[in-house]
């Protein structure tokens, strides 16, 4: 192998994709297994996502940083466009699911699956915020007070705009993982640290007034917050379990039984027995809980935590060269931790409930897709500070 094809094989991160890859593939064909949906293979769908999604990050190496740079814009406005085009869509394109319009209506487009376009969104946001900040970054070298307060608004109302029809679904979820990439762009923009710590304290602060509101108040909290009431349903499920609703009660104790009745190794493949809605989406940690039991979940938590690590000295090691690739690692970064972090949390009654998937491993074709292009781009960036090392030590 020549030197040349050798910085395209970057293979700490062709490891935990195969890795992830391989995880979510048996933890859906043990979720299928409890014959919630006895007519779909949804674990042969996952691997021709996959498939389709390597596919993808393959062709994406063809692509120079450069191009992507000046094309960010482009493939901002494509992003909101699917978005703006779901809210007008009548519901025989756009049906809703547990009262969310949030897809297209694959057979209606036609497409072989449905198709959420804010998957999708989110990676063009994350483009287009490391491009801004790269742009402000070069146009005020000596930046002021004003000219970091300038880069915050503008961040704040480009991830607005999406965020505008998103919440409208309604998708408050989604709606928060938007503001959280906005959020860790800000924090590592080299923003002066009095503002920086102004924005976290008040932030905070706005946080803990709307629980109180909505613990407290529930009935203003849908005028003050505009949320809707199943979702102040689930925030109050989260602060005090013993005044959760129903199903949210249910979804919940399904969950940890699902995940304690694995133990510590778990029951193997082809063993789950406890019954738990949206096992293979939303709840495929608990599935992963069942099957493989606390040893398997550490070793999948391991997995998520070394290509955050990856993610994040990556980011770190190509901001001398690559300004704009660095923030692209950033915001891929800050999108899988907290995917993660509130999915887990989730399933173990440590988070409210949400809608939020397992990425890389929970079954879905628009969310799979949407991470392997955002893999693709990480693996580009990747490739050039492979190039740039090697210059460098020539």
């Amino acid at each position: 192998m020549s030197k040349k094809q050798s910085h395209y094989i970057q293979l700490d991160l062709i490891i935990l994709l195969l890795a992830l890859m391989t995880v979510s593939i048996l933890a859906i064909y043990n979720a299928q297994q409890l014959g919630q949906y006895p007519d779909v293979n949804f674990a042969l769908q996952q691997f021709i996502y996959y498939l389709l999604g390597i596919g993808i990050a393959v062709v994406m190496q063809f692509i120079d940083l450069d191009q992507l740079y000046k094309s960010s814009l482009y493939l901002f406005i494509i992003g909101v466009l699917g978005v703006v085009l779901l809210y007008i869509s009548p519901e025989s394109l756009a049906y809703p699911v547990n009262n969310a319009k949030s897809w297209f209506n694959g057979p209606s487009l036609p497409l072989p699956f449905t198709v959420q376009p804010s998957e999708f969104t989110k990676i063009t946001l994350i483009v287009y915020l490391a491009a801004i900040v790269v742009k402000h970054k070069e146009k005020y070298e000596k930046a002021l007070a004003r000219h970091d307060l300038w880069l915050i608004l503008k961040i704040l109302i480009i991830t607005t705009i999406p965020v505008i029809f998103i919440i409208d679904q309604p998708d408050l979820g989604t709606s928060l993982v938007f503001f959280f990439i906005a959020g860790v762009i800000i924090l590592l923009s080299e923003i002066d640290w009095k503002i920086l710590a102004t924005i976290i304290v008040g932030g905070l602060i706005a946080v803990v007034l709307s629980i109180l509101l909505i613990v407290n108040l529930p009935e203003l909290s849908t005028k003050v917050l505009g949320i809707k009431p199943y979702q102040i349903d689930r925030i109050a499920t989260w602060f005090d379990p013993t005044e959760q609703v129903d199903d949210d009660r249910f979804q919940i104790d399904r969950s940890l039984l699902t995940i304690g009745s694995g133990k510590l190794t778990g029951k193997g493949m082809n063993n789950a027995e406890v019954a738990l809605p949206e096992a293979h989406t939303d709840f495929i940690f608990s599935v992963l809980g069942e099957s493989f039991g606390f040893v398997g979940t550490s070793v999948v938590v391991f997995i998520f935590f070394l290509l955050l690590y990856r993610l994040v000295t990556l980011g770190m090691k190509s901001f001398e060269f690559s300004p704009f690739g660095s923030y692209i690692c950033f915001g891929f970064m800050a999108l899988i931790l907290l995917h993660t972090f509130q999915n887990i949390g989730m399933t173990i009654g440590m988070m409210p409930i949400t809608g939020i998937p397992l990425l890389f491993i929970s079954y879905g074709g628009s969310t799979t897709l949407s991470t392997m292009i955002g893999f693709g781009l990480i693996y580009r960036v990747a490739i050039e500070e492979s190039r740039q090392q090697d210059f460098l030590f020539k």
